[in-house]
């Protein structure tokens, strides 16, 4: 889905903006406040490590990004495209078509072959079985499981489990990519390695990336680390 300003050839819009985003919850008789008018912008072809501690807010913010939840205050855009009003139809076709999620635990479906795994989103979206398996193919290989095509998540290691999920999560050509501790049932060198598969696809494709992990040499990695502080997102050196 292009936005006005992207058909116009003007500047690009960022994949993903938080505009003074509010979000609390009630607790007792008053109110947990989780975000207090935070701002972000992650743009096309960025990866962005989420560092922050248990309890600041992490999974609020992706929840938030997913449009898993509607911020109290504020705005979210998604490729320019106010959200938090948007009917919960329309926000579901958003999900469906704009984001990629990749989790601590890939969720395969155990019973479909890796290249099934990767075919399924497609054909839920409506693109033809030719075309998705085709799609499937390169991607897989592009993630250097040419070869584990037709194998069950049952038959493949940790990092290929992983890596499966990733090419399940990008399969529609998604805008925006959220992902939550995508490595941390990894080993530090296979996490290294499913890292830099990760990369390197954001770095091809243009896709924009937010990525929560504790692990500092990961998010050392990345274009920028934010982390959330008394309900704002902040830069970290």
């Amino acid at each position: 889905m292009s936005t006005t300003a992207e058909a116009a050839g003007t500047q690009p819009v960022p994949a993903l903006f938080f505009s003074k985003v509010e979000r609390r919850y009630p607790q007792g008789s008053g109110a947990l406040e989780i975000l207090r008018g935070a701002e972000l912008a992650i743009w096309p072809g960025e990866l962005v490590a989420l560092v922050a501690p248990s309890g600041a807010g992490k999974s609020t913010l992706l929840h938030l990004a997913g449009l898993l939840e509607r911020p109290d205050g504020g705005e979210v855009y998604i490729g320019g495209t106010p959200t938090a009003t948007m009917a919960d139809s329309e926000r579901t076709r958003l999900r469906r078509e704009e984001m990629g999620f990749v989790y601590q635990f890939h969720h395969l479906l155990p019973e479909f072959s890796a290249l099934e795994n990767v075919v399924m989103p497609q054909l839920i979206r409506g693109l033809g079985a030719k075309e998705a398996k085709s799609r499937a193919t390169e991607l897989l290989s592009f993630l250097g499981l040419k070869d584990r095509l037709i194998h069950r998540p049952a038959e493949l290691s940790g990092g290929e489990q992983q890596r499966v999920a990733i090419a399940r999560a990008v399969a529609n050509g998604p805008r925006l990519l959220l992902a939550d501790e995508p490595t941390g049932n990894l080993d530090p060198h296979t996490a290294g390695h499913v890292f830099g598969i990760l990369l390197s696809l954001v770095r091809a494709s243009g896709l924009a990336a937010l990525v929560a992990t504790h692990n500092m040499e990961l998010a050392g990695r990345m274009d920028r680390r934010v982390t959330i502080r008394d309900g704002l997102i902040e830069q970290l050196a």
